[in-house]
């Protein structure tokens, strides 16, 4: 839940691809779910059949060959009152390249079996979303003032109360990437998403786009942190506007970022700055950590020994300010609601991790400080916060121990606050939260699908499964971790892939302002995908203006698929389900980026 979520609340690869068009048919008898992504040939490889009893399928190959057979599988339970049955089709055989056709009971699916670097198709895909979010048009921003926090109306909404009080300026932000389907910018998610983008450079090998692309975000970061005030600016723009009716927000207007400039809403014009902390004062230890991180994973993988050693100095810098005494409420943005984050010893952690793995690259000396830090954050989170989630925007914990334990072997420590064991055994319970749920779906669905962000938990887990597997040799999650990147591309009940582009059937009407203004295809967008139902019992609402219906006739052709508390509408003023978001987009492709290595 994000910003988003206010909006309007104030080896080979066998590819599976829907022959129907892409159109979901809800007054069919039969339906085939499946990765629309594809998988490698030494996955385990699933499809699911709703249908009423347990059909035969069959396996074709190109020249009508049947090469695969049989009834299908175990009953995984029901979905809802229309489907009662999901079975399972084991197609763990198909690993000769080739294309095929899997059918039943009048249900058609291709199969493709291809490089396993197919991967980085959909991978190049999400990347390029982030170059649809660069913020290039916001010329005020060159020159913006700083004001200090508003108030709000309630602790609920972005609604502000009285005006706004300047306090300083002018800073230069401009750049960045736009936080979601807005075009506000937020720290917080831009410090995560670069920190994984880095990571996807560093674990998956030289990519010049992906380079280039984190590069663009951490310069944006450089911005963002004063290193000679010793301050970090979390946002630009507001949300909404104030209840008194005098000025207006970024959520308020339905626009290309270009008509900003010459707005004249005074804080879509000029758009409003603010601070974590004073200059100088501590800073919420979620920012401080997540900040450094992104700094300490860039000195690690960039060439140039001189400038890495200039980025591990601003992430020591701004990792040494972060406030671990009294905390209180973490720092996110304003309002507080837009991303209320409650867990911070994960960030330090993995700040801490970072530092070291940077210093040690370098023959650093502080190195054995950094990694003792580390380890000490890492106790306090599995002594406070461990099995409270899994890895997401909201806790990185996995990436941290991971990376902990990396540096440890580098260093060759052993007495620190933390074991190995003790890591590798909270990467296991945190992967055993999403197999026990996945255990109990019919689509084997790790993440909770009645809430925000299920797909950006399904790719967490999927990274978790990697990491897990890369540190410890054991593989036991693998299996687990495809079927959660299989559930976002089309194997769950709505039979859609929730990456625009990305597959036969995926989603073509995102809450993005872009892409339904000029109608350009959001190549790249990952949504948040179903959400609770309850959400849409108001109805989606009206248009907003300058919103282009989508779909043109309105109908909700997921209807029939509502299931198990949670709904999928894929329409313009879907928000719930709809909206795509950079920390989204930034775990999924660190998910394809590991799971294409095999």
């Amino acid at each position: 839940m994000g910003s988003r979520a206010l909006w309007l609340a104030a080896g080979m690869l066998v590819a599976l691809v829907s022959t129907s068009g892409g159109v979901a048919v809800a007054d069919s008898s039969v339906h085939i779910r499946v990765d629309q992504a594809g998988f490698a040939p030494g996955e385990e490889k699933q499809a699911y059949l709703m249908a009423a009893r347990a059909l035969p399928y069959r396996v074709v190959d190109a020249r009508g060959r049947t090469v695969l057979s049989g009834t299908a599988g175990r009953d995984l339970g029901r979905w809802n009152a229309a489907y009662q049955h999901v079975f399972e089709l084991d197609l763990s055989a198909l690993r000769t390249p080739g294309r095929y056709r899997i059918t039943s009971g009048g249900a058609s699916q291709t199969v493709t079996v291809a490089p396993a670097k197919a991967l980085d198709g959909p991978a190049g895909k999400v990347l390029g979303f982030f170059g649809e979010q660069r913020d290039r048009r916001h010329k005020g921003d060159r020159a913006a003032s700083v004001y200090d926090w508003p108030e709000f109306t309630g602790p609920d909404t972005d609604q502000i109360k009285g005006e706004l009080k300047k306090i300083g300026g002018p800073v230069d932000v401009a750049g960045g990437w736009y936080d979601a389907g807005d075009y506000l910018k937020f720290t917080h998610i831009l410090a995560y998403a670069d920190t994984l983008l880095w990571a996807a450079r560093r674990d998956g090998g030289r990519n010049a786009r992906l380079s280039a692309e984190a590069d663009y975000g951490l310069k944006y970061l450089d911005k963002m942190w004063d290193g000679a005030t010793k301050t970090l600016y979390i946002q630009v723009g507001i949300g909404a506007g104030n209840a008194e009716g005098t000025f207006a927000g970024d959520h308020d207007v339905w626009r290309m970022p270009a008509a900003d400039d010459s707005s004249p809403e005074k804080y879509l014009r000029s758009r409003p700055v603010f601070r974590a902390a004073a200059p100088g004062e501590p800073i919420s230890p979620n920012l401080a950590g997540r900040t450094a991180a992104a700094f300490a994973v860039a000195a690690q993988v960039t060439p140039s020994r001189e400038k890495a050693a200039e980025l591990l100095d601003k992430a020591a810098a701004v990792y040494a300010m972060a406030k671990t005494e009294g905390v209180g409420q973490l720092v996110t943005s304003l309002p507080h609601a837009f991303y209320p984050e409650s867990v911070w010893r994960d960030d330090m952690e993995l700040g801490g991790a970072e530092l070291a793995l940077a210093a040690l690259r370098l023959g650093d000396r502080r190195a054995a400080g950094w990694l003792q830090d580390a380890a000490h954050w890492a106790a306090a989170y599995l002594e406070h916060d461990a099995g409270s989630d899994t890895f997401n925007l909201y806790d990185v914990s996995a990436l941290g121990h991971a990376d902990l334990v990396r540096a440890m072997r580098a260093a060759g420590v052993g007495a620190l606050p933390v074991s190995e064991g003790e890591l590798l055994g909270d990467l296991r319970a945190q992967l055993e939260i999403g197999k026990k749920r996945a255990d109990a779906d019919p689509f084997r669905a790790g993440a909770r699908y009645d809430e925000f962000d299920a797909v950006p938990h399904a790719f967490g887990l999927a990274v978790t499964s990697q990491l897990y597997s890369d540190i410890s040799g054991d593989r036991r999650y693998d299996g687990f971790g495809t079927r959660q990147r299989g559930w976002v591309f089309g194997a769950n009940a709505w039979g859609v892939s929730f990456v625009a582009g990305v597959g036969s059937h995926a989603i073509t009407c995102p809450h993005y302002q872009m892409s339904n203004i000029t109608g350009r295809p959001p190549i790249g967008a990952v949504v948040n995908g179903p959400n609770a139902a309850s959400l849409f019992d108001e109805g989606l609402g009206e248009h907003m203006e300058n919103m282009k219906p989508c779909p043109a006739d309105g109908v909700d052709r997921y209807a029939a698929f509502t299931g198990r508390g949670s709904r999928f509408v894929d329409d313009v003023r879907s928000w719930q389900a709809s909206e795509p978001a950079d920390d989204f987009a930034a775990v999924a492709l660190y998910a394809l980026t590991l799971m294409s290595r095999h």
